[in-house]
């Protein structure tokens, strides 16, 4: 069965290393024969502060929330799989990732049901952190970002097949100049082993 992937990234630079692995993950999904529908939250002006039009009511689960966000809720519902690509900022997601599940994954649409409707979805979170792994782990720093995104998020959702991977160090400006194509090469490699691992065709 061919399968339909929502690829979202988040960062401002169409040249940065986030963006070549959204990139390198869009080849690789269509390669295996997918379908994917590439959600570039900058690319796309999605204003992630919340407004009074998409603020949960509480007592009415049926709320109409603006059009925008239901149209991207009807790429979410389309998606079986979802990908989200991004940058470790602050050790948290960019704001405009955190604002657009603020008013995307919204009451009665992604939680606040007895069935949930994003239930049967494969989720993985791909972060990208500038610091080695070993500094992270010792910080307890990638189990934060989990319990936020996999637990906090995902399974609130209802979605169980749910992963945070992590490509570390890449922060190049440590890196010399005539090493820095190489030390790329790796990091999209680390990335496109992540994608193979956690979303099997």
């Amino acid at each position: 069965m061919t399968r339909h992937t929502l690829l979202v990234h988040a960062h401002p630079r169409s040249d940065s290393l986030t963006a070549q692995v959204a990139d390198l993950a869009h080849a690789r999904l269509k390669d295996e024969g997918g379908t994917v529908d590439v959600l570039d939250l900058y690319a796309e002006g999605f204003d992630p502060v919340l407004r009074p039009a998409d603020e949960p009511d509480w007592e009415d689960r049926e709320k109409r929330y603006s059009p925008e966000v239901h149209a991207h809720m009807d790429r979410i519902l389309a998606a079986d799989d979802i990908v989200i690509v991004f940058p470790v900022w602050w050790m948290a997601p960019p704001a405009v990732l955190k604002g657009w599940i603020d008013r995307v994954w919204n009451y009665g649409f992604a939680y606040g049901r007895s069935k949930p409707r994003l239930a049967a979805k494969r989720m993985l979170w791909l972060a990208l952190m500038g610091n080695p792994a070993e500094e992270i782990e010792h910080l307890g720093l990638s189990t934060v970002l989990d319990t936020q995104l996999r637990i906090g998020v995902s399974e609130y959702c209802g979605i169980k097949d749910s992963s945070v991977r992590i490509v570390y160090g890449t922060e190049l400006s440590g890196v010399a100049k005539n090493l820095r194509s190489a030390r790329v090469a790796e990091l999209l490699a680390a990335a496109d082993r992540i994608v193979d691992e956690e979303l099997p065709r």
